[in-house]
Parts: C-alpha cells; sequence; structure tokens
C-alpha cells in the first residue's frame, strides 16, 4: 500500500508540474484576455489552488505514508483525494467528452489517480 500511496504523491507532483505550463501550453495571455476579468481571474486563481493542492497532496503521500495508512484521519484523506480524481475522470467525460485519444487518455489517467489512492484507503 506504501507503494501506491508514493506513486500517487509523484502523480500528485507531475500534475503540479503540467499545471505550472497551463499559460504557456494554452495560450492563455491571449486566450484569456477574451473572457472578462472576472472570468479570467476565477481561471487563473482556480489554476493557482489546483497547484497548491497538488503540492500539497505530493508532500503529504510522501512524506506521511505512514500516517495516512494506519489512522482514520489518513484514510479518509486517501478516500477524499481518490474522490477527486474520480470525479475529475467523471468531468473529463462531461466536459470534455471522450472522442479524442488525448481524451480518453486523461479520463484513463484519472481512473488512474483514483486507484492509486482508492485502494490503501479501503486496504
Amino acid at each position: 500500500m506504501k507503494t501506491l500511496i508514493v506513486i500517487g504523491g509523484v502523480f500528485a507532483l507531475g500534475f503540479f508540474v503540467f499545471h505550472v505550463f497551463f499559460w504557456k501550453l494554452f495560450n492563455w495571455k491571449q486566450e484569456l484576455s477574451k473572457l472578462s476579468s472576472i472570468n479570467r481571474g476565477v481561471m487563473q486563481v482556480l489554476n493557482l489552488c489546483l497547484m497548491w493542492l497538488f503540492l500539497v497532496f505530493g508532500y503529504v503521500s510522501l512524506i506521511h505514508t505512514d500516517e495516512l495508512i494506519s489512522t482514520p484521519l489518513g484514510k479518509t484523506v486517501l478516500l477524499g483525494i481518490a474522490l477527486l480524481w474520480f470525479f475529475r475522470a467523471v468531468e473529463q467525460v462531461v466536459f470534455f467528452k471522450l472522442d479524442s485519444a488525448i481524451s480518453v487518455g486523461f479520463f484513463l489517467l484519472f481512473l488512474i489517480g483514483t486507484g492509486l489512492y482508492a485502494v490503501p484507503a479501503f486496504a
């Protein structure tokens, strides 16, 4: 179970790095300028908050692995992280459909994230 959680921590840190590059990957300087200032701000703030969340997930998974496995609070945290990835998988289908290989790939990636945390949560 520890191995799954450590892999989950690396997984989360990978998503942190991915989100760092959102401004460049999605040409946000130009694309977000088409939005109202409120919506432009919301997009960026949500991305920054997700980045922070992924850092916390990575830190907790890599540094507090034993506590995650052995305490009720740890199991709750594991379940919460698993649910975040599960709901993100559902949102992939709802908002992006599964009409491209990239979309299917992300959907599967989010299901993997679900499993990395759900399996230890229920073990």
